[in-house]
């Protein structure tokens, strides 16, 4: 088949896919994201490729992933600009401050523990040849400890949560645990050493530079670029450009020193003025084609890396104690931070089940991940399952910590104002 057909029909096929997903996990209380992450999983080799072999070999032929790859690359790049521009410090009191770092900390140092102490047992079998111990140990580690942000903000909206008290604590407990969580994973890869230029040293002194100059150079240079044209009431074509320049090119710059792309357009979003107008007219213009027509992309390249191997022999088993301790790490650690808060239990509990959904960030890290080679296509397997069924498992534990009682804490005012996109 022609290229250019082929990578169309492939878009037909993957935004259905993702939409009709989408819309029958919405019906069991789901946010949509949830379906696009299951459409990816179904068009790959586990489902389709198991059930039409022919036809999944035709229509997603290895030569072709290259293209999609670029396009969803090109997605989580801009998604993770999206979230970078909209990191806000926690605001509030400063007990409601304390309570949000201890939620958030011990939200990532248990799983962390846990993830380091589940290593040595995954590590023999999943573990790339050539790999040291400790890089995977520490990814391990960090593909345990992350929050959905977009995904717990969309639970709290579509329930109307969001100024309650488990809402804003788990709100802004998950934007500390995502920003500790992304600086330790540009450490983990890091120490991986892969850069094409360059080892660990190189790849350590790039990111430093990098930051200089993000916060040093760009910072005030686009504050001065920007502000004048907010106070006019909008974002004018020419200024656009320029932030979709430094964008990209701070993307190119952390790929080059072997790090993500997605750290660059992070660390880029975060640099940008925290002002709400901005905010809205980026989103305006970019969101939509991120989040409608590249994420669903990314899903479906995910999935093509699915392998029914991982379910061979101990896969099983690999999987259930995967699940236990992702769970385990997030709700009790969680849990428990809030309730030495001075939360009560039945809130302390459905914070920590909110911070339990991992959704879209942990789909990133863990094709990070791939795409780095520190985990293979059995392991990565695993965490797209383990993402699949946390993030599933939100939204019902939430409802069981408040069954028989209305939901408290609507009267206090809200930390903070994320929107919810998905």
């Amino acid at each position: 088949m022609n290229p250019t057909l082929l990578l169309l029909v492939q878009l037909v096929v993957i935004l259905a896919a993702a939409r009709l997903c989408g819309k029958l996990l919405q019906h069991f209380g789901q946010p949509p994201v949830i379906g696009e992450m299951a459409a990816g999983l179904l068009l790959g080799p586990v489902v389709l490729g198991a059930w039409q072999p022919a036809l999944h070999a035709g229509l997603f032929a290895r030569d072709s992933l290259p293209a999609l790859s670029g396009l969803s690359t090109l997605g989580v790049v801009l998604f993770m600009f999206i979230v970078g521009v909209e990191l806000r410090a926690p605001e509030g009191t400063r007990a409601q401050v304390r309570s949000a770092f201890a939620v958030g900390l011990l939200g990532i140092v248990l799983p962390m523990a846990l993830g380091v102490a589940i290593a040595p047992w995954l590590y023999p079998r999943f573990a790339p040849q050539g790999l040291a111990f400790w890089p995977f140990a520490l990814f391990i580690s960090a593909a345990m400890s992350v929050t959905a942000f977009p995904v717990l903000a969309r639970i709290l909206k579509d329930r109307g949560m969001s100024r309650t008290t488990a809402g804003r604590l788990a709100l802004s407990a998950a934007v500390i645990d995502d920003a500790v969580v992304w600086m330790f994973l540009a450490l983990v890869l890091t120490l991986t050493g892969r850069s094409a230029h360059g080892g660990v040293g190189f790849t350590a002194a790039g990111a430093v530079v990098t930051v200089a100059a993000v916060f040093v150079l760009l910072k005030p240079l686009y504050a001065r670029l920007l502000r004048p044209r907010m106070d006019a009431g909008e974002l004018p074509a020419q200024s656009l450009l320029w932030v979709l320049v430094g964008l990209l090119g701070c993307a190119a710059v952390t790929e080059w020193i072997g790090l993500h792309a997605i750290f660059g357009a992070f660390l880029f979003g975060t640099c940008l003025p925290r002002e709400d107008r901005l905010l809205r007219h980026l989103a305006e213009r970019i969101e939509p084609v991120a989040i409608t027509l590249l994420m669903p992309i990314l899903f479906a390249v995910a999935g093509q890396a699915t392998t029914a191997s991982a379910f061979a022999g101990a896969g099983f088993g690999a999987l259930a104690l995967i699940v236990a301790v992702a769970i385990l790490g997030k709700v009790l650690g969680c849990t428990v931070g809030a309730h030495l808060s001075g939360y009560g239990w039945r809130d302390s509990l459905a914070v920590g089940s909110l911070m339990n959904a991992r959704g879209l960030m942990e789909l990133v890290v863990i094709k990070i991940g791939l795409d780095s080679g520190v985990i293979g296509p059995d392991l990565f397997t695993l965490l797209f399952a383990m993402t699949l069924i946390t993030t599933v498992m939100a939204s019902p534990m939430l409802s069981l910590c408040y069954r028989g009682r209305g939901q408290t804490g609507t009267d206090a005012a809200a930390l903070g104002s994320p929107r919810a996109r998905r």
